[in-house]
């Protein structure tokens, strides 16, 4: 006789064992399109306002994918900073990418494979890999793909939409809408730091170093944007590593 728990199970595997869908990942990154056609709105009001064209503020945000690394990018090539120093700074600002598809890549099946984990790959942000990686079932490429497709367009669609309007709106509308990205970097910060010191400390030390690289004229005028940004980061990175080896929250979550 058969073990109707096992029957049950069975009868849900190919649902799961594939992947996921297309379809279904198409709905998951529903939210995450939505999300992105805003933040990315403000990048394309930033990116003309940098001196950016429309169609090269879309180029930016097609093949980059980035909020962070976007907003950096523009800033270094509004000061006309050099090859390496935005090399650079893409590199310490998106390094933590890497991690995510290795991680990723461990939850993945068999439909996987090298060719198209190199292609897909393009498409991993932060809200893709968290909605990936909560999946209770293995990723496949058909469930990916559709995972990225919806956030992808709006994105980029934002971007066009930001930075066509951008010169349409008033100066004081558009002054305040450019805003609006880094407070998306804030809100991401802050609901974190109220539970983890070191997340705290070490946005904070950022913040410090950043406004006396700005502000103090000698540093200004010796030190560019891009490589501003890669001091700041490195510096608080490192006195996260070193100064808090086990993270309060970390360890309230291990304990759990």
């Amino acid at each position: 006789m058969a073990d109707p728990e096992k029957t049950n199970h069975n009868a849900s595997v190919p649902a799961a064992a594939n992947g996921g869908t297309f379809h279904e990942g198409l709905k998951d990154g529903l939210p995450i399109g939505l999300g992105y056609l805003s933040v990315s709105f403000s990048f394309g009001i930033l990116a003309v306002a940098s001196g950016l064209s429309w169609w090269q503020a879309c180029l930016v945000s097609l093949t980059n994918i980035t909020s962070a690394g976007q907003v950096a990018g523009v800033g270094i090539m509004a000061s006309s900073g050099g090859l390496i120093e935005m090399m650079v700074s893409q590199i310490v600002i998106n390094l933590r990418y890497s991690l995510m598809a290795i991680s990723l890549s461990q939850k993945t099946d068999k439909s996987m494979s090298t060719l198209k984990r190199a292609l897909l790959s393009y498409g991993l942000t932060d809200e893709i890999f968290g909605v990936a990686v909560s999946k209770k079932h293995d990723v496949g490429s058909k469930y990916f793909f559709g995972l990225t497709v919806l956030p992808v367009i709006g994105w980029v669609l934002g971007t066009l939409l930001g930075s066509i309007l951008g010169g349409i709106f008033p100066v004081f509308l558009t002054n305040a809408l450019a805003v609006g990205i880094y407070g998306m970097f804030i809100s991401i910060v802050i609901p974190k730091a109220k539970h983890s010191r070191m997340i705290m400390v070490c946005a904070l030390i950022a913040c410090a170093i950043s406004c006396l690289l700005f502000y103090v004229p000698w540093l200004k005028a010796h030190i560019s944007s891009g490589f501003a940004i890669i001091i700041a980061a490195v510096i608080a990175a490192l006195v996260g590593v070193f100064c808090f080896p086990h993270d309060d929250e970390g360890g309230r979550e291990a304990e759990a």
